[in-house]
């Protein structure tokens, strides 16, 4: 037997002959084996190696990271730690049941204690009201790396370890501080902040229709707040009023279940569907003098606040934004159309480079406003053009993540359609952008431009 017919026999000897038959179906294998029998002695022992190589390995892909310049790597070693531990809850606990509860329309309270075993609270705050010294910094690593996967939980806790417990450690006194701040911050007590009404978002500052009046040693609130998170089951909400006597803005601590105090939660929300938003009414509510915070000076406190957690905010659309990133990058590398992966399309990676592009930039304008802030460098302008730029930019990212998803991305399974309804809240709250932006543009020109 010549070595031809024994290098052909050896080959027949390997096939499978089931997938022979598939192979069948996808090729004429009549005219492939007439081609074979025309073939020289060299020519066979090369197809012989050729069908008994060992498949090559496809090259492994890239892990989608929108930190593509490495900017965590400036950080310490503590502040990266606790980002990491904030990323380890976020994919633990919320990611298995966000989904479930975007459908519910309500807020995983069972996540609350879970909160509290991490302690997170006093990365950023002091139990006396004074903030750690990178405590932006920190604020900020928490809610870009919970906005990656859900932004309404770190709305609840930018509620409750902000807006609430700012107004407390701003405005409260000594005693008010103490009584409070601990329970805050071991979160065994829930915070809102009401500030909004129905009739005025940002314009509020000047034309406040909550009103509060003395009444021997109490006060007695009438008015309205609305879209205040957490106040469905928060167990206190700082309430802003405006003096009737001296036309002066105040806040006072309402404690849930005060007579006269009642909330209606809003529902049918499209956006921010785990945020627990509630329309409160006050009618006649009596708040005892010892609940108003001592040490307001007028809309000064509040501004004092507001300005404190704008830049968390800001960290709101680095975080959405580096969400959807990841998550298109991620698609685009395995999903398949036209018989080939997706990321494998000009249009595609292009999308994908413009999303990283704005991310990148929003990293690095949140890191520099952080800094600026723990160094007490950081004016009300600042705030309020990373609060434009991040929201905008978010706002872009999302839109063009969804777009990779194509029909998918309307899908709450693949989670980018919650990062692009969420962005929608990002972009109005805490100051409209259109707001935000006159207070920029009074700063540089030093006009104003408000009506």
């Amino acid at each position: 037997m010549n070595t031809s017919n024994m290098d052909a026999q050896a080959l027949l000897a390997g096939l499978d002959l089931e997938a022979l038959a598939r192979l069948n179906q996808r090729l004429d294998l009549g005219a492939l084996v007439k081609a074979a029998a025309g073939m020289s002695d060299s020519q066979l022992k090369g197809l012989t190696r050729l069908m008994s190589a060992a498949p090559e390995k496809a090259p492994s892909l890239p892990t989608p990271d929108a930190d593509f310049f490495g900017q965590m790597d400036t950080l310490t070693q503590a502040q990266r730690d606790f980002a990491g531990e904030v990323r380890g809850f976020m994919h633990t606990h919320v990611a298995p049941v966000m989904n479930e509860y975007w459908n519910r329309d309500e807020f995983p309270r069972h996540l609350i204690p879970e909160l509290k075993k991490h302690d997170f609270m006093r990365r950023i705050w002091n139990e006396d009201g004074s903030r750690t010294p990178d405590a932006t910094i920190m604020e900020g690593l928490f809610t870009m790396e919970a906005c990656k996967v859900d932004v309404s939980t770190a709305v609840f806790f930018g509620v409750h370890a902000g807006l609430a417990f700012a107004s407390i450690a701003l405005g409260g006194s000594d005693a008010q501080k103490a009584e409070w701040l601990p329970r805050m911050l071991d979160m065994d007590v829930i915070g809102a902040f009401g500030l909004t009404e129905p009739e005025g978002g940002s314009q509020v500052s000047q034309g406040m229709r909550t009103t509060c009046k003395r009444d021997g040693d109490s006060w007695t609130l009438r008015g309205q707040k609305k879209w205040i998170g957490n106040s469905p089951f928060s167990d206190f909400t700082v309430i802003w009023a405006r003096d009737v006597d001296t036309q002066e803005v105040r806040g006072f601590i309402v404690r849930t279940g005060t007579s006269g105090y009642e909330v209606e939660k809003i529902e049918g929300k499209t956006a921010l569907r785990i945020v627990e938003n509630g329309l409160i009414t006050l009618t006649d509510c009596r708040v005892p003098d010892t609940d108003r915070l001592q040490n307001v000076q007028g809309w000064r406190t509040t501004a004092e606040v507001l300005k404190l957690t704008r830049a968390g905010v800001a960290w709101q659309g680095v975080g959405c934004a580096m969400g959807a990133y990841e998550l298109a990058a991620a698609y685009a590398q395995t999903r398949e159309q036209f018989g080939k992966r997706i990321g494998e399309f000009q249009l595609i990676q292009n999308h994908l480079v413009h999303m990283l592009g704005n991310v990148s930039t929003l990293f690095a304008l949140c890191l520099r406003l952080s800094h600026m802030a723990d160094a007490g460098d950081m004016r009300d302008e600042h705030a309020a053009l990373a609060k434009v730029v991040t929201a905008a930019r978010c706002r872009e990212t999302v839109a063009l993540a969804r777009e990779t998803f194509g029909g998918n991305g309307i899908l709450l399974e693949y989670g980018v359609a919650k990062h692009f309804a969420d962005t929608e809240a990002i972009y109005s709250y805490e100051g409209t952008n259109e707001i935000n932006t006159l207070v920029v543009g009074r700063a540089i020109t030093g006009l104003s431009a408000f009506v």
